[in-house]
């Protein structure tokens, strides 16, 4: 997973994975911290092999850190959860709920842009980064989610993958995020999937 706590140029991953935030045990945070949209538990993460997931409370405003990619394009209007485990796997969910459903569907096609090109751009901003990416398909699930994975390898040894999923019903948007050491073969896409899927669900 992608870290904040060693040279600055690794600044912009930090968010890829998610931030190892203080947690507590699964489910012992609500997710109705904040009025709107319900968010994801603990167990409906992709389940780790060793680990527990923990969660952060619910929490309004763009996560900090910003997620790699997409995280510029987040507004203050967001609102959002991260997630941990004991072994440096992290997990961010983030939900707009727009005025409109146009403007939904608009954000939503502006969030997937960045993914499409998030391998090009990583590499553009960090020299010493090399990324390759996939497109994993539709999930169909209210008006639909789309899965991405990224896989980095830095200069200095890090290799590490992370998925996305950006999903909409209504005029609400949420984007999940999924990461760890590894390679596309660690990917757990199809967990990936459905937790997803259960994310787009529970947006009402």
């Amino acid at each position: 997973m992608m870290r904040t706590s060693v040279r600055k140029n690794k600044g912009l991953f930090a968010a890829a994975a998610v931030v190892a935030v203080a947690g507590v045990a699964a489910g012992a945070v609500p997710a109705s911290a904040v009025d709107g949209p319900r968010f994801l538990e603990p167990s409906e993460l992709p389940p780790h092999a060793s680990s527990p997931w923990y969660a952060g409370p619910v929490t309004s405003g763009q996560p900090d850190p910003l997620p790699m990619c997409v995280g510029e394009g987040l507004p203050s209007t967001s609102v959002h959860r991260t997630y941990r485990t004991d072994l440096d796997t992290g997990a961010l969910q983030v939900t707009v709920v727009e005025r409109s459903e146009q403007r939904a569907k608009d954000f939503a096609a502006l969030l997937r842009k960045k993914l499409d090109g998030c391998a090009k751009t990583v590499m553009q901003q960090n020299p010493e980064i090399t990324a390759a990416q996939k497109y994993y398909g539709k999930v169909n699930v209210e008006e639909g989610a789309h899965v991405y994975g990224v896989h980095t390898v830095a200069s200095w040894g890090a290799t590490d993958i992370n998925m996305f999923s950006v999903g909409r019903d209504g005029n609400t948007v949420t984007l999940v995020t999924w990461g760890q050491m590894g390679t596309f073969a660690d990917a757990q896409a199809g967990d990936f999937k459905t937790t997803t899927a259960t994310a787009v669900n529970k947006l009402y």
